[in-house]
């Protein structure tokens, strides 16, 4: 299910400066056929100038995952995030002069996988979109609104 960005643009263009943008992204991993699978969730949440109620546009999509140990789930967590950048990337237009923040299924305390990837998904967003991402226990764009959004788009 693919996001269509012409009409997420085109809200988010008629939505006054005050409304607050988030984006998301999380994934899970599961093997299919004695191949390990992994759904990548994409969530835009346009949080209605910033006090009212919500819209929420995103996409699954399912790719191959290359990780070799469940427990470092480098690759897989990386692409989370360079998909997040790509989609704040090909929204930048109409986020000129708003309040944007970047959501990051990441969880930074070292007894989660999650954690082996923290400096470098924080350095990957500063740098190509020039913002500072949210993680656990602040990412809601991410732990929840994707999370649900998937349930929802699959079901």
């Amino acid at each position: 299910m693919k996001m269509d960005l012409e009409q997420v643009k085109e809200y988010i263009s008629q939505q006054p400066k005050t409304s607050k943008i988030y984006l998301g992204a999380d994934s899970e991993r599961y093997c299919k056929k004695g191949q390990w699978l992994a759904d990548f969730t994409l969530a835009v949440v346009i949080h209605h100038e910033s006090r009212h109620g919500c819209k929420v546009f995103g996409e699954v999509h399912t790719e191959k995952d290359f990780d070799q140990k469940k427990s470092r789930p480098v690759v897989r967590l990386m692409t989370e995030v360079y998909k997040v950048a790509e989609l704040y990337l090909q929204l930048a237009d109409v986020l000129v002069d708003r309040d944007v923040e970047i959501h990051l299924d990441i969880n930074p305390e070292e007894r989660h996988a999650s954690s082996a990837v923290v400096q470098q998904a924080i350095g990957y967003i500063r740098g190509v979109c020039m913002k500072t991402p949210r993680i656990k226990p602040d990412a809601f764009a991410a732990t929840v609104a994707a999370d649900r959004l998937k349930e929802l788009l699959m079901a």
